[in-house]
């Protein structure tokens, strides 16, 4: 089943997914040269926390840390650790945050310091590629309209969009119905109504879409090696424009198409 928020659902979850998104604007700030992804991590739960919030992510299904941070060719679910970032590395931060029984969820991909032409244009067509996709996030309409958009964004520029992880419902469980993919045909799947919330996140390899999943069960890496970039933000279905939650400010309703 699929929830549906009332209004003081959705002030609990407004709430989270700010706080949710100033941590991932902290964790953005911090991505330069000679800086771990641990020291990244350490800030990311510090902040959430002193926010009188918890962090989504630590402990869940067993995850060790507060934040996923996954650089050049992982794709998600990267550990933070003692690695130190290099100038020319990409570098994608997914944070939740959990706040009066309600989570956050989001996702960017940062460059660190000066980065190619290419990986640039891949982190760019990631994060417009979920643009395109919330332009058909409107009642009515169904699930799989934001996937194809989503997917024939990317593939027109030369990418490719990962098949085994979709974005998702996003509300009391940081995972609920319905599932998000990021391709396919459209008018397929659920209905969208006023009052779901869904976390729609593209994760764009710049080879082939096949991923590997690391010994440690957790970290994805594109199984080609190239580059990959994630991009995320929670939102609501209206009865108009939709609403991305996942914002830092007050001018939280959303133009869905941010770049002509």
């Amino acid at each position: 089943m699929i929830p549906i928020k009332n209004e003081q659902e959705l002030r609990c979850m407004r709430k989270a997914c700010r706080i949710t998104a100033a941590a991932r604007a902290l964790a953005g700030e911090m991505v330069r040269p000679g800086v771990s992804t641990l020291e990244i991590d350490k800030a990311v739960h510090d902040y959430i926390v002193a926010q009188g919030a918890t962090p989504s992510f630590l402990g869940y299904g067993g995850f060790p840390a507060s934040s996923c941070i996954s650089v050049n060719e992982v794709v998600i679910h990267g550990i933070p650790d003692h690695r130190v970032l290099k100038e020319g590395d990409i570098v994608s931060v997914d944070v939740g945050a959990y706040y009066e029984g309600f989570h956050g969820d989001c996702a960017e991909t940062f460059a660190c310091g000066e980065i190619s032409p290419f990986a640039q244009k891949l982190i760019d067509v990631t994060r417009q590629s979920f643009y395109e996709g919330i332009q058909f996030a409107r009642q009515g309409n169904r699930v799989s309209d934001i996937g194809h958009a989503i997917q024939a964004y990317v593939e027109s520029n030369g990418f490719s969009v990962v098949r085994s992880f979709v974005g998702h419902g996003v509300g009391a469980n940081l995972h609920e119905e319905p599932e998000v993919p990021n391709f396919g045909a459209p008018g397929r799947g659920p209905r969208l109504f006023k009052g779901m919330t869904l976390a729609v996140e593209p994760m764009v390899c710049a080879g082939h879409y096949a991923v590997n999943v690391l010994k440690d069960r957790w970290t994805v890496v594109t199984a080609d090696g190239s580059l990959a970039a994630h991009y995320e933000n929670t939102f609501l279905i209206t009865d108009g424009e939709p609403e991305i939650l996942t914002v830092t400010d007050n001018n939280s309703t959303v133009i869905t198409k941010e770049v002509n």
